[in-house]
């Protein structure tokens, strides 16, 4: 392991899974009854009155009330006004701490005065788009490019989801195969294709309303962090169309929800060797915050083709994007370029001035500050934290991190999986999923009323901003909360 990377130490997967296959067999522990009652009525309903007012009205005019996944929350989404550094202020002026970080991209920090500078020059001189070429679209390729040593070329979308999508096809064009194989449980956007075995591994396309069955003929899962798994899924597609390419989240599925060891992404690099399909990085997440090289540099691994996320515009709009080897990336040229088939790809906002501009002085200035060293720093000292209050209330969770990515399971909802050789199981799973999801909503609700803002009140990233003084005070937020949780009969 490079200790001379950000990444200070790496998670003992095998024993947080011994300790999550613990957990889901144990009754619900959450926030007690009484405790979210009073956080309902003395927080939401008397220090919330703004928001909870906008969103009615919103959801006469929204679905849901909210454009985005991540906004809601129980027991009704929060309206907030101003990012800054690690802290959030609502409608009503309550301030938080942001663990949720817009999804994960803000490592330099929310709203950071160097970059919202050369984005106000952008905008001064040329505005945020014009649908010709712009020289950030270079200067942000190139920066890209000579941080991550597996990036030959560097093509800009709009989002991650969009990022899969081509990554498949440039997959297919290059190996002239069929399948693409993905871990249970990952999520590499929402396209029909690729919205397979989410969230817990085994559910196929059980939670994908919406699309139809054969749009997954030819995407497969393997079980996380077992390569025998993969082994058996690469040599029987071999025999009808072969594998075009292995999709990794390298820390594991949804982010590390479900660890994987250390050595399991070299495992996977080799069999995609052996077996002949494009290794594919998903490192929306990881990418410029597990270090500057990504997780790819910290685990020595080469990936073919690298999916980046909302990182590279820095938090602003209209970010993701498909790096790679030059040999696959070639299937990429955009316009005129000739060179034989291409992959289908577009994006009218794709690489937009302001998005490309922000990204690529953002990549500067976290190189300049060492900011991913800084927030992994705090994200060891806020699980290190966590584990002590575990022990104090002698409570079966879970607490780990890698570096910046922080996980706080209380409930294994994401731990189950589904074994279809026992299909009379599958009801009493998704029965046992739903009900610690909804607690999960009731613990992410006394988190926010503490002024804690989390990721589906189970992930939480740190960024260059916090301070041991910040972490110290979250601690103690935190202790209230864990107070209040007992048993659920």
């Amino acid at each position: 392991m490079n200790t001379g990377k950000a990444l200070s130490r790496y998670v003992d997967a095998q024993a947080v899974t011994k300790k999550l296959d613990e957990l889901i067999k144990l009754p619900i522990y959450s926030i007690t009854e009484d405790a979210l009652r009073r956080y309902e009525s003395d927080y939401f309903d008397k220090k919330c009155a703004g928001s909870k007012a906008r969103l009615t009205a919103a959801k006469a005019i929204i679905p849901g009330g909210v454009q985005h996944n991540l906004a809601f929350n129980y027991p009704f989404p929060l309206v907030f006004t101003s990012a800054k550094g690690h802290m959030l202020t609502d409608i009503d002026g309550n301030q938080y701490y942001d663990f949720l970080q817009s999804g994960g991209p803000t490592v330099l920090g929310s709203n950071d005065d160097f970059v919202r500078a050369k984005v106000c020059e952008l905008l001064d001189t040329c505005g945020p788009s014009t649908g010709l070429f712009h020289e950030y679209e270079y200067l942000l390729a190139s920066k890209i490019a000579e941080l991550v040593p597996s990036v030959d070329m560097f093509r800009m979308y709009t989002s991650g989801t969009e990022a899969c999508m081509v990554a498949s096809r440039v997959a297919r064009l290059a190996t002239k195969k069929k399948h693409i194989v993905k871990m249970g449980g990952a999520y590499h956007g929402w396209s029909d294709q690729l919205a397979y075995g989410i969230r817990i591994p085994g559910t196929k396309g059980l939670q994908s309303h919406g699309i139809p069955g054969f749009c997954f003929s030819r995407t497969e899962e393997f079980f996380p962090n077992d390569l025998n798994s993969l082994e058996r899924l690469l040599r029987r597609n071999a025999l009808r169309g072969g594998t075009a390419a292995v999709f990794l989240e390298p820390i594991g599925p949804e982010s590390g929800t479900r660890p994987v060891d250390f050595g399991f992404d070299k495992g996977v690099e080799a069999l995609c060797r052996k077996y002949g399909a494009l290794l594919i990085f998903d490192e929306v997440v990881t990418g410029f915050r597990m270090g500057m090289d990504g997780a790819q540099g910290y685990f020595g691994v080469s990936p073919d083709l690298t999916v980046f996320g909302k990182v590279i515009a820095g938090g602003y709009p209209g970010a993701g994007g498909l790096g790679g080897k030059k040999e696959y990336m070639r299937f990429l040229g955009a316009g005129l370029d000739g060179g034989g088939k291409k992959a289908l790809s577009g994006g009218t906002l794709a690489a937009n001035p302001l998005s490309c501009a922000a990204g690529y002085h953002t990549l500067c200035e976290m190189e300049r500050t060492g900011a991913c060293a800084k927030a992994n720093a705090m994200g060891d000292l806020l699980t290190d934290g966590l584990c002590d209050l575990i022990e104090k209330y002698n409570l079966p969770f879970a607490a780990y991190n890698v570096g910046s990515i922080c996980h706080f399971d209380t409930l294994g909802t994401m731990h189950f999986a589904i074994d279809w050789s026992k299909p009379w199981q599958v009801p009493a799973i998704l029965k046992q999923t739903s009900a610690r999801k909804k607690e999960m909503e009731h613990m992410g609700a006394a988190y926010m009323a503490e002024g804690l803002v989390t990721l589906a009140g189970n992930r939480l990233y740190t960024n260059a901003t916090y301070t041991p003084a910040d972490i110290d005070e979250v601690l103690t937020r935190f202790d209230r909360v864990l107070a209040q949780v007992a048993v659920k009969i």
